[in-house]
């Protein structure tokens, strides 16, 4: 019994350490970023560069108003995360940007998106994706409802080990 308490005890310590590396940043897309690009004609357009987390930086690009956001690497690579690809209304991407950390890099990035949907009411979806030097891409699309920043933490806390999303999940 004895011998059972001591590695329930060592496994808990282990979960608590593990988990208390994991840390939120966040970031705002404001004043302080820097247009890259404006357009309006044949549609509007833009692409606005803001900084990140651990050397990422992050580009809000739009166009036919929608909104999503390109991860750039610390070495200049550029993942496109398609947002308007899974979610198909017109949007907008609110300011404030999470980014769940480990160890001071970067693993995930939860975003909320506001959509019109069909029945002209506002809908709020976090988009969660995996941020990799590697790969960067959408893992997970958390519908509006009670406990869905929980959900999305909980979403990026796993997004390494997730397959990107290829298609919208239904809503």
């Amino acid at each position: 019994m004895r011998k059972l308490s001591l590695i329930a005890l060592v496994v808990l310590i282990t979960v608590v350490c593990a988990n208390a590396q994991v840390k939120t940043i966040y970031t705002t897309i404001d004043k302080k970023c820097r247009t890259l690009s404006m357009q309006s004609t044949p549609i509007d357009s833009f692409e606005i560069a803001c900084s990140g987390v651990g050397g990422y930086k992050i580009r809000l690009v739009g166009g036919d108003s929608r909104e999503s956001i390109n991860v750039i690497t610390p070495s200049r690579k550029k993942f496109e995360l398609n947002f308007w690809g899974l979610l198909y209304h017109f949007s907008s991407i609110s300011p404030k940007l999470e980014w769940r950390v480990n160890k001071g890099v970067p693993f995930a990035l939860i975003a909320r998106m506001n959509t019109d949907a069909d029945d002209d009411k506002t809908k709020s979806y976090l988009v969660v994706s995996k941020i990799g030097r590697k790969e960067s891409c959408v893992i997970a699309i958390v519908n509006p409802s009670r406990g869905q920043n929980e959900k999305a933490r909980e979403a990026a806390d796993g997004a390494t080990a997730k397959p990107c999303l290829t298609e919208a999940p239904p809503q």
